[in-house]
């Protein structure tokens, strides 16, 4: 009988996975270092940049912004209320649920009181006493910026260019545009992030000056802006610093008209937003395309009758508490003494109406001021 032999009792033990030599990961290509990071989640590759200072200005190098794949962010509509000290309520219309941001952790101590002012592709413009500053929410970067005079009528922060991490940084510099004025002139002045300088533009006639109640609108290179009655649209150039007046026809039964943009950039479309009626009365809300090339509106949108009664009521005839904004395919309608929103989906052709924030006590009857916020990584202060 074949007899199997015993098992030996020699074992063989366990391996264990020694470290990693430091010595391998100093002498790594940075090639590959950055293509390793850049398949982490953003959110993991933040915290990341804690840990020392290559890591914090990785995120803006060319190499790697060409490599990573970071999903764009979701975009909100931001209220800003006198009485919110530092904090301010976020809508996210994609999952249509209300957020709390609070700026404590990101501002400098001596900021305790700002007033927000403006915002564009991931920044956003405070007016302190006697500066700007404009603030990166998500880099957690401010930069302080002089006022060139004071006081001013109104502030509008521009992109530069479309905010795009495969472009290199130098490219996602912005511009604030602000309105001066003595007893007898008004001046514009512009702020260039890439020179860090401000420029005068020639004195203008205050007849011929945008509306006070409205926000300059960025389109095609120029900065828009209504007149007051008799309705008209005026320009601003940028980068030659000339002022012009618009021979587009406007409709004639307006009793109050705002603008509004779909775009930082030079495309996209302008819109008119007005009041139509008689006598100073408005009796109807609705929405006009400005078409490149054409000297007259067309009109693409009337707001429901009942809809319109209720934003009449809130406004009390009272027009100059209007003011439009566009965010993501809609034109918000907006008062500063009422606590919701009217908004009109472009694609969809339908009107809607935003309810009011959870985080307002009802107690707060004025003060609503709504921006548009679409937090950018690579919006550089």
């Amino acid at each position: 009988m074949t007899q199997i032999p015993a098992r030996s009792s020699c074992q063989i033990p366990a391996t264990t996975s020694p470290e990693m030599d430091p010595g391998i990961w100093s002498r790594l290509p940075e090639e590959l270092l950055e293509r390793i990071l850049a398949l982490l989640p953003m959110k993991t590759f933040l915290n990341l940049r804690t840990t020392c200072k290559h890591f914090k200005f990785l995120l803006f190098s060319p190499s790697f912004l060409s490599q990573t794949k970071t999903p764009p962010l979701s975009s909100f509509i931001l209220l800003s209320h006198p009485q919110f000290h530092n904090l301010f309520p976020l809508h996210d219309a994609f999952f249509n649920r209300w957020r709390m941001l609070s700026l404590s952790p990101t501002l400098p101590p001596k900021c305790a009181s700002l007033r927000l002012v403006s915002a564009s592709n991931g920044r956003l413009c405070f007016s302190l006493p006697n500066s700007f500053l404009i603030c990166n929410l998500l880099t957690k970067s401010t930069k302080t910026i002089e006022f060139p005079r004071y006081p001013f009528t109104s502030t509008t922060l521009i992109s530069a260019s479309p905010s795009s991490p495969r472009s290199s940084p130098s490219l996602h510099g912005y511009k604030i545009f602000s309105l001066c004025y003595s007893p007898l002139e008004y001046w514009a002045f512009v702020y260039d992030s890439r020179t860090e300088k401000w420029t005068r533009s020639e004195s203008f006639d205050p007849i011929l000056s945008q509306n006070s109640h409205q926000d300059a609108v960025f389109f095609n290179g120029s900065l828009h802006f209504t007149t007051r009655e008799p309705f008209s649209i005026v320009g601003f150039e940028l980068d030659t610093g000339r002022w012009w007046k618009s021979t587009v026809e406007l409709p004639q039964e307006l009793v109050f008209v705002r603008l509004v943009s779909d775009s930082n950039a030079n495309n996209g479309n302008l819109y008119l937003v007005g009041g139509t009626g008689r006598d100073g009365i408005s009796e109807n809300l609705k929405v006009w395309e400005l078409r490149e090339g054409e000297t007259k509106v067309a009109e693409i949108a009337s707001l429901p009758e009942l809809m319109w009664r209720k934003f009449g009521s809130v406004c009390y005839h009272n027009y100059e508490h209007v003011y439009c904004l566009w965010h993501d395919g809609m034109v918000c309608v907006c008062c500063y003494t009422w606590p919701e929103i009217l908004v009109y989906k472009v694609g969809r052709k339908t009107w809607h109406s935003l309810s009011k924030c959870p985080f307002l006590p009802e107690k707060w009857s004025c003060g609503f001021r709504w921006f548009s916020f679409s937090p950018d990584f690579y919006a550089s202060v």
